[in-house]
């Protein structure tokens, strides 16, 4: 049996998931409104089987004119704040740092009905240059947090959000996530997730940097160790301790005859 070890993030990993970020090529536009956009993959025509693909790729893009690059950079770091503004968290929090720009931690969110809920532990790694901030996920194994039988343990294949300042209150926001959300999806939901979740998301996250600087300001104001990392409490972990989580190692769960219950259908 091979160990997939773990290899942190490096320059090379950062370029190419910004390069993802801003590629046009085989993406079809799903949503186009209010300065917000959704594309999903389409894989390259040529395959001729007509297989829904397993992985699902989604990139979202927001012109943010009233937000600063480093308050929406700062949103996505701060795990006390997530519990505020997202709307789809279970539960989240971070399990241990890899190094300087690395940490490791724990997500469940909320699926739409009557799909199971899912969680992923990931492996987290940022890097802030001059112009720009970069932050990127995969899925990973830890001893202490296996998956549980009430959640279906979902798989990021690489997963991250690339921020770029426009100007000193504006920026481009974009997300995008390689995942394998473990089983078989009716097209419903990849449609729902593309059309009408994902943009409800980037709607809270604007607003959740709209409203941030105040918050900050009433909680520990000074405490950004994504910023300072020497002001972070959390245990030092060795990366060797953990292991890529690959998808054929989960069990499949079949959920392709679920109806969408908001839907009535």
């Amino acid at each position: 049996m091979s160990h997939h070890s773990i290899k942190l993030p490096d320059e090379a990993a950062f370029s190419d998931f910004k390069m993802q970020c801003l590629s046009m090529e085989n993406w079809l536009n799903k949503y186009d409104n209010n300065g917000m956009q959704v594309w999903v993959e389409v894989p390259p025509a040529n395959k001729g089987h007509n297989i829904p693909p397993k992985v699902h790729k989604i990139k979202c893009k927001m012109t943010i004119k009233d937000v600063s690059a480093a308050t929406m950079y700062d949103v996505l770091h701060d795990s006390q704040y997530r519990k505020k503004w997202d709307p789809t968290m279970l539960e989240s929090f971070d399990i241990a740092r890899l190094s300087a720009n690395a940490d490791v931690g724990y997500y469940s969110w909320l699926c739409p009905k009557p799909i199971k809920n899912r969680d992923v532990v990931t492996l987290r790694s940022w890097q802030v240059t001059d112009d720009e901030y970069i932050i990127v996920n995969f899925s990973v194994k830890h001893p202490k947090h296996p998956p549980r039988s009430d959640l279906v343990r979902a798989i990021s294949i690489l997963t991250g959000y690339y921020i770029k300042p426009t100007g000193p209150n504006s920026c481009t926001f974009i997300y995008l996530s390689q995942a394998d959300p473990k089983g078989s999806l009716p097209k419903w939901v990849v449609n729902k997730a593309s059309q009408v979740l994902a943009p409800r998301v980037l709607k809270s996250v604007h607003k959740a940097g709209q409203n941030y600087p105040e918050w900050k300001q009433q909680n520990s104001p000074d405490q950004k160790p994504w910023l300072f990392p020497e002001q972070s409490t959390l245990p030092m972990m060795d990366p060797a301790e953990l292991l890529i989580q690959r998808a054929g190692s989960l069990e499949n769960v079949d959920e392709s005859s679920k109806m969408d219950a908001e839907d009535g259908s």
